[in-house]
């Protein structure tokens, strides 16, 4: 496997220095992970297409891009990826012609795929309106938590206005694409982990349906969550990302943290990033600096658990909160990741609306919020 990387900032040729070295690859499969209105321009696509001259482009908006152990804000991350003995196959559909049912459009992408030697689904989604947890309960209808599915939901830094993305066409809404990753030889592995502590008391999801939640202890679920917090309630649903939930049902031995991605005033309820089950508790979560880098080192130790070869590719998602609590220290979790992989492995990724891998110790795939997601692939 060989892995060329790059990164253009605004008003700035691309960069290859200290990162790799430019030269032509054979049917590389590229990775663009940028800001959104960098990828709406016609003339930075084209700037893109001109330098990157391959047809297995695929374009995602991010709320900040990585590249080896640095994140930047208002650029574009391209990585190439030339395998030597595995190969891959992308497919794409768009959720606003499933009439924004994530579970149909989930199962119908992923039964493109012929199962034979497929060995990992990797996933880049739209992030303003899909339920990511339908859309993976899709998916796993046709794989039966055989094949591993892991990715993330695109980002539009703290707007919230419009994600965007493609596969060789130009970046989109409501855009889903899918990379099988085929051959013997390949070796994926991945894991998730937070960080976050709870806090205060926990509360009975009383009336939810999918991923809105509409009551807790029969009280109007906003109306609770603005009480927590205060004023900065005026500022939601951005101030929801410093205060995500803490979601368990009761018979499961784990839990999902599940950010907010907006608000309905007049319902008085919330939109979540994925389901939040009738019955289960939620509870207030917060998080520090020193916490989320240890989750991401957390999240590195478990992926590299059991590895017969040393990663080639590291594929980092980590959560839009992660990076706002993190703020200037930001790269501090990149680094702590880099620390236990190795320096020389190279890393790309970008920040999301949510995160998509199964536990360290599950094949059955989770929607995730607030977590460091890897997936680390060699051949």
């Amino acid at each position: 496997m060989k892995v060329i990387q790059a990164l253009k900032k605004i008003n700035s040729d691309w960069n290859y220095n200290g990162v790799s070295s430019k030269e032509h690859l054979k049917n590389p499969l590229v990775f663009i992970f940028g800001e959104r209105k960098l990828l709406q321009d016609p003339v930075v696509l084209e700037d893109i297409r001109k330098e990157f001259p391959y047809p297995d482009l695929i374009f995602g908006t991010t709320a900040g891009e990585i590249i080896g152990e640095k994140v930047n804000d208002n650029s574009i991350v391209a990585t190439l990826i030339q395998f030597d003995k595995a190969h891959f196959e992308v497919k794409t559909a768009n959720i606003l012609d499933y009439d924004k049912d994530g579970e149909a459009l989930g199962f119908e992408l992923a039964s493109q795929f012929n199962k034979e030697n497929l060995k990992h689904l990797f996933i880049i989604s739209e992030g303003s309106f899909v339920n990511g947890s339908a859309l993976i309960k899709g998916v796993e209808k046709f794989t039966k938590q055989e094949i591993i599915l892991t990715g993330g939901l695109c980002g539009d830094g703290s707007r919230f206005e419009k994600t965007m993305v493609s596969y060789q066409q130009n970046p989109k809404e409501g855009e889903i694409v899918m990379v099988g990753l085929f051959g013997e030889t390949l070796e994926v592995s991945y894991a998730s982990y937070g960080g976050w502590i709870p806090f205060g008391p926990e509360r009975l999801i009383t009336k939810s349906k999918n991923n809105i939640l509409m009551e807790l202890d029969d009280l109007p679920a906003l109306d609770l969550y603005s009480k927590y917090l205060g004023t900065k309630a005026s500022k939601l649903p951005e101030a929801a990302l410093l205060y995500p939930l803490n979601v368990k049902e009761k018979d499961d031995n784990f839990s999902l943290v599940r950010t907010i991605l907006n608000i309905d005033k007049d319902n008085k309820s919330m939109i979540l990033a994925g389901d939040i089950p009738e019955g289960a508790h939620a509870q207030l979560m917060m998080a520090t600096v020193d916490g989320i880098a240890e989750g991401a080192a957390k999240a590195a130790a478990d992926a590299m658990k059991n590895r017969s070869k040393k990663p080639q590719l590291a594929l980092l998602v980590s959560c839009i909160g992660r990076k706002i609590v993190m703020d200037q220290r930001v790269e501090e979790e990149i680094e702590e990741v880099s620390e236990i992989l190795g320096h020389n492995v190279p890393v790309a990724g970008f920040y999301s609306y949510g995160e998509i891998a199964p536990f360290s110790t599950s094949t059955a795939c989770n929607l995730h919020n607030q977590t460091m997601t890897l997936t680390l692939i060699s051949e």
